[in-house]
């Protein structure tokens, strides 16, 4: 049975309710959560008032706002009755998708869509939610396009939302390897020698992609495919000169790629390939005076057919959530700068 949705004549323009019923009372109660404190963390970031009347909801606030608080509620039990659990972590990404997506394309077995518009990316270890419109967006594009951008501030799922495509699509056969990049440019920081051989001198700037594989992936299973090299993990300037085929390919921290560094990793695309470029403008490392290949390459391709750009703020940022505050905190000052 589905739920049924019961507005009373309007008592004023600005405030009214809705009536949400929920046919499942134990869904009901998993709804709301251990001393309603789902139905509270709404209330908080939304700014309503609801109220529990049996088997029923009623949401009390402005139109707009009531109408959205609706929406979210419903996605959750949608979620629920699909048989999966609630956390906070749930609760806030269906809060800050406020109403379902259209129609997201598939690619894959391995992607799910449920309730109210759901994303669900299957992989090895967990499935991956994204939890905001724009990452929804972002993940759809890279399923229907070949070549893609992710751009936005540190902590929006950019990277992780990118790797965890990529074992779908290789886990699912779409692509044959996964390679994934990133320059070997320090931080703002001068480590000076680094001891061992080329793997051992690269691999602390490649850890983030280790991270978000193992993430996806069992470990042993990572190793296997490491030795193979069904899955490549290295530094830019060792693209040169090849044809990444029927792979999926992900150049990480692209701000810190040069212009013709970009030109050069753009052009390795080969048959049955899908290319992903991630990065943050805010946090250029070159040196002084070299201009960053993103940059260029979002003024050079913005009308170029078959690629697409994805732009993420503050406000997509899945991490602590002081993170997005910081970042909102930098950004007023940049621009009152």
């Amino acid at each position: 049975m589905g739920i049924s949705a019961l507005t009373p004549p309007t008592r004023a323009d600005d405030v009214v309710e809705t009536l949400l019923e929920f046919p499942d009372n134990r869904l009901l109660i998993d709804l709301c959560g251990e001393y309603d404190r789902n139905l509270a963390q709404i209330e908080h970031q939304m700014g309503v008032h609801i109220l529990r009347r049996g088997n029923r909801l009623a949401v009390i606030g402005d139109k707009g706002t009531r109408e959205q608080a609706a929406a979210v509620l419903r996605a959750l039990y949608a979620r629920l009755e699909a048989g999966r659990a609630i956390n906070a972590g749930d609760v806030e990404g269906a809060v800050r998708m406020g109403v379902p997506m259209p129609d997201i394309p598939r690619g894959s077995e391995q992607i799910e869509m449920f309730g109210a518009g759901q994303m669900e990316i299957r992989t090895r270890k967990k499935p991956i939610e994204p939890r905001t419109e724009a990452q929804k967006a972002y993940v759809a594009n890279l399923f229907s396009h070949e070549l893609g951008f992710g751009i936005g501030p540190a902590g929006t799922g950019k990277t992780y939302l990118a790797v965890a495509v990529g074992v779908t699509m290789f886990i699912s056969g779409m692509v044959e390897k996964i390679i994934l990049s990133r320059p070997a440019v320090e931080a703002g920081e001068r480590l000076g020698f680094l001891p061992g051989d080329m793997k051992e001198k690269v691999d602390p700037y490649m850890q983030p992609l280790y991270d978000a594989l193992n993430d996806f992936l069992p470990a042993k299973q990572v190793q296997k495919l490491l030795e193979e090299k069904r899955i490549e993990i290295a530094p830019l300037a060792f693209m040169r000169g090849r044809t990444l085929s029927n792979a999926f390919v992900v150049l990480d921290e692209a701000q810190n790629a040069t212009t013709m560094q970009m030109k050069m990793f753009l052009t390795r695309l080969g048959e049955g390939s899908r290319m992903v470029i991630t990065g943050d403008r805010t946090q250029v490392d070159l040196p002084r005076g070299v201009s960053s290949g993103l940059q260029d390459a979002e003024r050079i391709l913005k009308d170029v057919k078959g690629v697409t750009f994805n732009y993420f703020t503050a406000k997509d940022v899945v991490r602590h959530p002081l993170v997005g505050r910081i970042i909102e905190a930098y950004d007023r000052d940049e621009a009152q700068g």
